[in-house]
């Protein structure tokens, strides 16, 4: 990409590149003053993205560290908090956590948030966008 810059817009195809995805949490980020934030945007992992923790001493002596970092780096916002870090994603409860850890994994590597479920009283089975819209919309 030498000579071109980053702050263009984008034209030709790639300007329907979509990049980022917006998502709704299971439970929700609990604020300090007890709100709950549940709708969030998570933008594409770069390459700087996935190589950059790989040095953090964190990840060294924990592993798992890794996602937490990465989605500190991809989440661009968990309702009105703007500023998503470290902090914001330790403080997530682990079925919103792993949620993310699934959304991350299918649009980065997979490019699709489509899911396949099945109904656990009738058994039916439907496809879901787990990035999609509230329910019942399409």
């Amino acid at each position: 990409m030498r000579g071109s810059s980053l702050a263009e817009p984008a034209a030709g195809p790639a300007a329907g590149l979509r990049t980022e995805y917006p998502f709704v949490l299971p439970r929700g980020l609990v604020d300090d003053r007890g709100g709950v934030h549940r709708e969030g945007t998570m933008r594409l992992a770069t390459a700087r993205d996935e190589i950059t923790p790989q040095g953090d001493p964190r990840v060294r002596q924990n592993p798992a560290f890794l996602t937490v970092l990465l989605l500190a780096r991809t989440v661009t916002r968990i309702g009105g908090v703007q500023a998503v870090d470290v902090d914001v994603i330790e403080h997530l409860f682990a079925s919103d956590m792993a949620f993310l850890q699934d959304l991350y994994r299918r649009i980065n590597q997979q490019g699709h948030t489509g899911a396949e479920v099945a109904c656990p009283r009738c058994g039916g089975r439907f496809a879901v966008d787990l990035a999609g819209g509230r329910p019942g919309e399409s």
